[in-house]
């Protein structure tokens, strides 16, 4: 038997081990893919579709903080880029931007290590 806990499924439900790893590896593939948005971009689209398609899947689960913390980084991050963008031109912008960048490197590791712990994020 694995020491590994199973996180609770919805009440009067029943999660089979076999879902929970699917999900434990679909919330691993969503993190590498918001990473790799930091050099192309276009995977964080991705990543956030995936993350609205699946959102009910992990309903009861630990998966379910890391999902919300997810898409809370995808929007947040989409608004501070496009402030600082359009604050490129006052000088501003630059400073924006990297805050922003640093800000969401913060959300992916700090995600990817609580979900290599197997705890839940806290939003």
């Amino acid at each position: 038997m694995s020491d590994e806990l199973i996180p609770a499924a919805p009440a009067g439900t029943a999660m089979s081990a076999e879902k929970l790893a699917s999900l434990k590896q679909l919330t691993l593939v969503t993190y590498i893919l918001y990473a790799l948005s930091c050099f192309t971009g276009f995977t964080g689209i991705v990543a956030i579709i995936i993350n609205y398609i699946k959102r009910d899947d992990t309903a009861g689960t630990i998966y379910a903080s890391h999902f919300t913390w997810q898409i809370r980084t995808f929007w947040w991050s989409l608004v501070w880029a496009i402030l600082g963008f359009v604050t490129l031109i006052v000088g501003v912008g630059f400073l924006i931007l990297i805050a922003a960048g640093i800000w969401v490197l913060y959300r992916i590791i700090k995600g990817f290590l609580n979900w290599n712990d197997g705890k839940p994020m806290l939003v």
